[in-house]
């Protein structure tokens, strides 16, 4: 696998329903090299903080293999960054990650900790406000990711994957399992076992606090 862009937003305005909202989904793709940093990439806008961006979401990666497949699904050609996403890797398929697994590109490492939900400013951006529902059916959701080591990297450079070899959960089955309304206090700690996104932590710790 290669890189094949690193893509940056900047903020930009975009109307949902009855109001204006600022995002940063709008993502395009840069020609130099950029240093890959504990919380993103210097300049790449993060606007709505309580749902995305932090060291647990700090990049959000999509593959080269998922585009293929939504370009021919939609029946047109997906630039990398289209969704919004910060690092584009060729033959990538996000459904056959765990949580916990590596990234190395370069002196960079990445851990997966969480696959995208799909939300109304994704929708919005794509212009089909049916967006939200045929992402989550086609099960490509890409991986949220947290910097282990920073890194410079170039679009070009070669991508490695490494195994997370302790107690995890596949990103199929989070994604799966965020749709479920109820989950298993065992399923739960499944969760909690894992190195899981600090969100996705503390929610699922508060619901087995309530329990107990």
């Amino acid at each position: 696998m290669q890189l094949i862009s690193i893509n940056i937003g900047k903020e930009q305005t975009q109307q949902r329903k009855d109001y204006i909202e600022t995002t940063g989904i709008y993502k395009m793709p840069v020609s130099e090299a950029v240093k890959i940093k504990s919380l993103g990439i210097d300049g790449d806008a993060i606007c709505d903080k309580k749902h995305h961006g932090g060291v647990d979401q700090a990049i959000y990666v999509y593959g080269g293999a998922d585009y293929e497949w939504w370009s021919n699904e939609l029946g047109k050609e997906l630039a990398p960054g289209t969704f919004g996403d910060n690092l584009t890797i060729s033959e990538l398929e996000s459904a056959q990650f765990n949580v916990g697994d590596y990234l190395h590109i370069g002196e960079l490492t990445l851990q997966v900790t969480s696959p995208r939900i799909p939300c109304g400013t994704f929708a919005t951006r794509m212009g089909d406000p049916q967006w939200v529902k045929k992402f989550c059916h086609a099960e490509r959701p890409g991986l949220y990711c947290r910097v282990i080591k920073e890194g410079v990297v170039k679009a070009g450079d070669a991508v490695t994957v490494e195994k997370y070899a302790g107690e995890t959960i596949s990103i199929l089955q989070m994604y799966r399992d965020h749709y479920e309304k109820e989950m298993s206090a065992e399923t739960k700690q499944r969760y909690l076992n894992a190195p899981i996104d600090i969100r996705s932590r503390t929610d699922l710790e508060k619901e087995l606090n309530k329990v107990s």
